[in-house]
């Protein structure tokens, strides 16, 4: 008897991966390997090995991916400074190609002809998985039902679930798509598929409404080492506890709550709350740092930077030599960025309230309003008049012409 060719899913337990087991058996005669990527879901993933086995995988793996994650994903985008189009801190992007990298690692090891997951024909998340699979092993062939199956709804895949029998996290009356992870949570869909319908407090499951956070502020310090966070109120964590330490301080306070229309990759808008109380936080320690530690033509050029790296990260290219590249410009430029950030958190707000570092390049001394002896004001003359030269002479020559 011939053994059956095996397909690793991309499997979370909700709604669409849980339909796919059964419909690749039904399509393919696969058998079908579920594999679950850890990367800070929390309680989701406890049902997921039972659930998996009895819609009809042969097996599950589950692997625990958030020190990886952290490590090699979430701290080179931070140390980059890159946010998509000023708002989105890259939660989902950053968390699919660590999950497609180990797809591809036990696809090998079962020796799977064939990957397959549950992203949407609309969505970026069947990019970001099938760059990363085909930079790692071209040699797998992929599976995207939502690309191939009858199934044109979540309405339609619901009631496919009920037919077969299979619990599903979703109902026709709670639509939200979410993605949780260590870094974030996403709500999509429903009434928030109106950008005029305000997300009412009942969507957010993490963060507290800033409405509703304490009336006190908090102040937090975090300490940086090479441009990675290491501490957090004079207290050395591991990489995945800070940031856990760091959401659970950001939550209370109502940090890190983001609304907005953002552009896909596939070319059309789409409307996406997220809570990233940890992230935001984070990000703002590290961008007060580097105002001190890194000179003005590295600073700037580094916000290019970080637009080129936000956009290749949300658009599925972290294995690409362009981003590798410019993680090594960035690296490089962290070499300074050591030092202790204090950030007062208040109803919804990050304010600066404190940076220090044994690299900084501000200079009391320079800065003064007060007396000094060691800036001579009147070099400031010659330095205006060469570097306004170009507009001189072309003012000149205006008037030489109007003449």
């Amino acid at each position: 008897m011939k053994q059956k060719e095996k397909v690793v899913l991309a499997y979370s337990g909700g709604l669409d991966t849980s339909i796919i087991i059964p419909w690749l058996k039904e399509n393919y005669d696969y058998e079908v390997i579920a594999v679950a990527g850890d990367v800070g879901q929390g309680e989701e993933l406890a049902p997921l090995k039972e659930k998996a086995i009895n819609s009809g995988a042969s097996k599950i793996y589950i692997e625990d991916l958030k020190e990886e994650f952290v490590t090699d994903f979430i701290f080179p985008t931070l140390k980059a400074g890159a946010v998509y189009e000023g708002k989105y801190l890259l939660g989902t992007s950053m968390a699919r190609p660590v999950i497609a990298k180990r797809l591809v690692e036990i696809a090998e090891k079962e020796g799977a002809t064939a990957i397959a997951h549950g992203a949407t024909g609309k969505g970026n998340d069947q990019v970001r998985f099938e760059l990363t699979i085909k930079a790692l092993n071209p040699h797998l062939k992929i599976i995207a039902p939502w690309r191939i199956w009858e199934i044109k709804s979540r309405e339609d895949a619901i009631d496919y679930a009920k037919e077969r029998n299979i619990p599903i996290p979703v109902t026709k009356e709670h639509p939200y798509s979410m993605d949780r992870n260590l870094w974030h949570l996403s709500h999509e869909g429903g009434n928030l598929e109106d950008p005029w319908n305000e997300a009412q407090d009942n969507v957010y499951l993490i963060c507290t409404p800033p409405h509703l956070a304490p009336n006190k502020p908090e102040y937090v310090e975090i300490e940086f080492e090479g441009g990675i966070p290491v501490a957090v109120n004079g207290q050395k964590y591991k990489p995945v506890e800070l940031i856990e330490t760091l959401n659970e301080i950001g939550a209370k306070h109502g940090i890190g709550i983001v609304d907005m229309v953002e552009n896909r990759l596939v070319g059309m808008k789409s409307r996406g709350v997220y809570e990233t109380p940890g992230g935001t936080i984070l990000y703002a320690a590290h961008h007060e740092l580097e105002s001190i530690t890194l000179d003005r033509a590295t600073y700037q050029y580094k916000q290019q930077v970080a637009i080129k790296f936000a956009e290749l990260v949300y658009d599925g290219n972290w294995y690409t030599p362009l981003r590798e590249a410019l993680s090594a410009f960035v690296d490089n430029t962290q070499k300074t960025v050591t030092g202790t950030v204090r950030l007062k958190l208040y109803k919804g707000n990050c304010i600066p309230a404190g940076v220090k570092s044994p690299y900084s390049l501000y200079s009391e001394e320079f800065a003064t309003f007060g007396e000094d002896n060691v800036y001579n004001q009147k070099d400031a003359e010659g330095f205006i008049n060469l570097f306004g030269l170009p507009l001189t002479i072309r003012a000149l020559m205006k008037e030489k012409r109007k003449g």
